[in-house]
């Protein structure tokens, strides 16, 4: 009986319930049971293939070289704006200034260009009211014209530029927006913007973003200090004195920079200048087997009479230019019996061959 109750006891506690509470604990740990649930996600997969592009050059085989440009718009005229560092430190520039004005107006074509000058303080710039120059204005309305900007500290091309070109309401009586745009900057010193355009890095790119929206063919220009060791200037400027911003802007563009301390800026003045005018002739980056010379305009060739090869340039003339804004190719095989195949002596940086 003593090895009975203790059992009947535990089993009367189990059927009719005890006094207290109890908890059954299990002492195995949960399981983690992982269920596998496939999920389809669209992928997006770019593949770059390469595309090769084949110009039909007649004659037979051998090197086929493709020169290239863009017709600029300008054939309805340019429009022509130099902003002017007038601090005091650019007062030994003055007569520079003016010699590469009176330059680029003896360059330009005799009709279609008007030229207006203001500073680079944007106060001045969007209040100026002075008409540009004109085909037959002399040297000295170059000058009235310089003197009438007066004399400003600010050194900030940037702002003054969109000042000038946006705000100035009677700048909007010369300007037109079918004509190409050629902007000059002058300065001796950095290119110090904050209103419209930051001074960071970032501020350069969005002046490059603005600058290349305001008309269909944008030409820039700088005269500034250049880093050492191109620098003319008898000592090595200080760095904050290099017109790097200017620079950096000009570059994008394609466009021409000046040495600030150059005894002579009539060919940078020149070469800015030429850059606006439409292609009358191409000078080609390798010499020729003359009859394999292809010319297309828009993908549309060229009539034979239409253009010409002048051997002595090494260059086609065309005697009719293509229109503003037209894609001009010009297709051959390469002569290397002459020897030249060193001498790129073309101006288009972007031609090259398949």
């Amino acid at each position: 009986m003593k090895r009975i109750f203790p059992l009947a006891v535990l089993a009367a506690c189990f059927v009719f319930g005890c006094e207290g509470d109890y908890t059954i604990y299990d002492m195995h740990p949960p399981e983690i049971i992982e269920i596998e649930v496939p999920v389809e996600v669209p992928v997006e997969v770019i593949v770059e293939v390469p595309v090769e592009v084949l110009v039909e050059v007649p004659g037979e085989g051998g090197d086929v070289w493709v020169d290239s440009f863009d017709q600029p718009y300008t054939i309805d005229g340019i429009d022509i704006v130099w902003l002017i560092d007038k601090s005091g430190s650019m007062n030994q520039h003055g007569a520079s200034v003016v010699a590469g004005i009176e330059q680029m107006m003896l360059s330009l074509p005799p009709s279609g260009w008007r030229l207006g000058i203001t500073t680079t303080a944007w106060g001045n710039a969007s209040t100026t009211s002075q008409f540009p120059l004109v085909p037959g204005d002399s040297v000295q309305d170059a000058w009235d014209a310089y003197n009438n900007t007066g004399n400003h500290g600010l050194e900030a091309g940037f702002d003054a530029l969109y000042s000038y070109l946006v705000e100035n309401s009677y700048n909007q009586s010369w300007l037109r927006p079918d004509a190409g745009l050629l902007v000059v900057f002058v300065s001796d010193e950095e290119e110090q913007s904050s209103r419209d355009f930051t001074s960071t890095p970032a501020g350069v790119l969005d002046f490059i973003n603005w600058y290349g929206n305001q008309r269909p063919s944008v030409f820039l220009a700088s005269i500034v200090n250049l880093p050492a060791p191109e620098s003319e200037c008898n000592n090595n400027p200080h760095y904050s004195y290099i017109g790097q911003r200017y620079i950096d802007a000009t570059n994008a563009f394609g466009g021409v920079v000046v040495d600030i301390c150059s005894e002579d800026w009539a060919p940078g003045v020149q070469a800015a200048t030429t850059q606006v005018e439409p292609y009358e002739e191409w000078e080609l980056t390798f010499t020729p087997i003359e009859e394999t010379l292809i010319v297309f305009v828009d993908s549309v060739e060229m009539s034979d009479l239409d253009w010409a090869y002048n051997f002595l340039s090494n260059s086609v003339e065309f005697l009719v230019i293509p229109p503003e804004g037209a894609h001009v190719e010009i297709g051959y095989v390469i002569d290397h019996g002459v020897g030249d195949d060193d001498d790129s002596a073309g101006d288009d940086d972007d031609s090259g061959s398949p």
